[in-house]
């Protein structure tokens, strides 16, 4: 109570100071709170503050994320050009993209690579078909963009998640007909490959064209893999989300300003933690990866189960830390640029329910699947049934929605490995996709009902408990190798618990 009063009223420092009880201790929190106090955030929205913030940002990058130096400044000075001069940020935007795309292409080229070697098309390299191939779909998607403002009736605008997964049907489809072969082929192939990569992109960018309010055509184009950063999920959702998010005011940009730097710092953190645990297990303590585990396991000469165990966390450990590591960086570089995102990963061992932990593991790629599958599913299905209706639509995001991402994400497989093949590879996939979308579906159905969630020392540690031993058994069925069959995972996961 007194804590209450003392929240209203804003005196319980000075109260206590008064009546000569010494002040509370600061706390790491309080000291990190720097988007918090009053004279940095008026700093920052001065010449020299926002000087020194791209500045310490700029550095930060350099030290250890992986870019070479000119990436980071370009990076840097792309951001603030973005945050400081609105007027041409959609120029800004799509300029730094492509910059960074033509330099390192963030899609994979072994699909290309397949097709030149399976048509003996040498010509060029499969670098340079990917570089033709980015060019000739800038122009059809902003042809696309263009024509569903003009024609709102068509499927593509209408339904533009349908209609971009039946593109990609049929593209797959035709690269795989007989009678294409030689160069087209491989042109199809780099066409492809290009569209694969941008379709979550480009369903948001469709979607947009809906609002009153949308983006220009540039803009969207130059969010299709974002100078930020992203991996096949749109970290930062699309053109949209990002008007809802951008700040308005001078004082708005200095705090998410500040909170960039923070997280940038914590990603370097999280990065140098990464670092000295693969130090300490994999080379002190000669902890061997998953893989390595997996095979001996397969050849009949099993490592002792204590080390099975310990690779298996190891490996749910370090994907999970550098999902932090990364997004925390794109998220960061967004936030430079004046839109206040949230994280991608926030305190996920913090989550007390399945499906509060999907929210906070990988928020970005759960909003992807709620957005084109699990709304959709739940706006047209079982509406007589309401936990009926929450466990299918969960089902449809988090079982359907994640194996058609995941198959998409790997087209590439149908050009080294054939269509059977890679359908086969896949198995496991959607065995780990349903035990997943049944496990989180029950927990939101559950949620639904309203039972009291964990609040004390041992609730919230057995639901600790219960989530992360979910995660690591299940990480065995979808970590993303395609060496293994379902059965040989199955094996392994009875060998773990002593079945042989």
């Amino acid at each position: 109570m007194n804590e209450g009063n003392e929240a209203i009223t804003g005196a319980g420092p000075q109260k206590r100071a008064a009546a000569g009880t010494p002040p509370d201790r600061p706390t790491l929190r309080s000291i990190l709170a720097i988007d918090e106090r009053e004279h940095l955030v008026a700093f920052a929205q001065t010449s020299r503050g926002k000087l020194l913030i791209v500045t310490v940002f700029t550095g930060l990058l350099m030290t250890g994320q992986g870019a070479a130096w000119w990436q980071s400044l370009l990076i840097g000075a792309a951001a603030a050009a973005c945050a400081y001069v609105p007027r041409y940020r959609a120029l800004t935007v799509f300029v730094a993209t492509f910059a960074l795309l033509f330099h390192a292409l963030w899609f994979p080229l072994n699909g290309i690579d397949a097709a030149m070697r399976q048509e003996h098309v040498d010509v060029l390299s499969a670098r340079t078909f990917a570089c033709i191939a980015v060019v000739v779909y800038t122009f059809t998607a902003w042809g696309a963009l263009t024509l569903v403002r003009r024609h709102k009736t068509l499927l593509i605008a209408r339904r533009p998640v349908i209609a971009l997964l039946l593109i990609e049907a049929a593209l797959c489809g035709l690269v795989c007909m007989p009678v294409v072969h030689g160069l087209p082929r491989v042109l199809l192939w780099s066409y492809l490959t290009v569209f694969t990569a941008n379709i979550w992109f480009f369903s948001y960018a469709l979607v947009d064209q809906r609002s009153r309010e949308r983006s220009p055509v540039l803009f969207q184009l130059g969010l299709f893999h974002p100078f930020w950063g992203s991996t096949a999920t749109p970290w930062g959702k699309g053109a949209a989300f990002l008007r809802k998010t951008l700040a308005k005011t001078p004082a708005e940009l200095a705090v998410t300003q500040l909170k960039a730097i923070k997280l940038l710092t914590w990603s370097c953190v999280l990065l140098d933690l990464t670092s000295g645990l693969a130090w300490v297990c994999v080379s002190w303590l000669h902890i061997p990866n998953l893989e390595s585990v997996q095979a001996a396991q397969f050849r009949h000469h099993p490592y002792p189960l204590p080390v099975a165990w310990a690779s298996l966390i190891l490996d749910t450990t370090f994907d999970a830390l550098w999902l932090a590591v990364w997004g925390h960086r794109a998220i960061a570089v967004a936030r430079l640029a004046g839109f206040r995102l949230p994280r991608n990963t926030w305190r996920p061992l913090e989550s007390r329910t399945l499906a509060e932990f999907w929210n906070r593991y990988y928020y970005y790629f759960k909003e992807l699947l709620v957005e084109f599958f699990f709304l959709p599913t739940f706006l047209r299905t079982f509406r007589n049934h309401p936990r009926l209706r929450v466990f299918f639509s969960t089902f449809m995001a988090a079982g359907v929605g994640n194996a058609l991402y995941h198959f998409i994400r790997d087209i590439s497989l149908v050009a080294t490995i054939g269509l059977s093949a890679t359908i086969e590879s896949f198995t496991s996939y959607l065995f780990y996709c349903a035990v997943l979308a049944t496990g989180i579906g029950l927990s939101q159905a559950r949620s639904s009902a309203g039972p009291r969630l964990p609040s004390t020392f041992s609730g919230r540690f057995g639901a600790f408990l219960w989530i992360w031993t979910f995660v690591v058994c299940l990480h065995v069925f979808g970590n993303e190798t395609r060496f293994y069959t379902l059965d040989q995972r199955l094996s392994f996961m009875a060998s773990l618990v002593g079945v042989n």
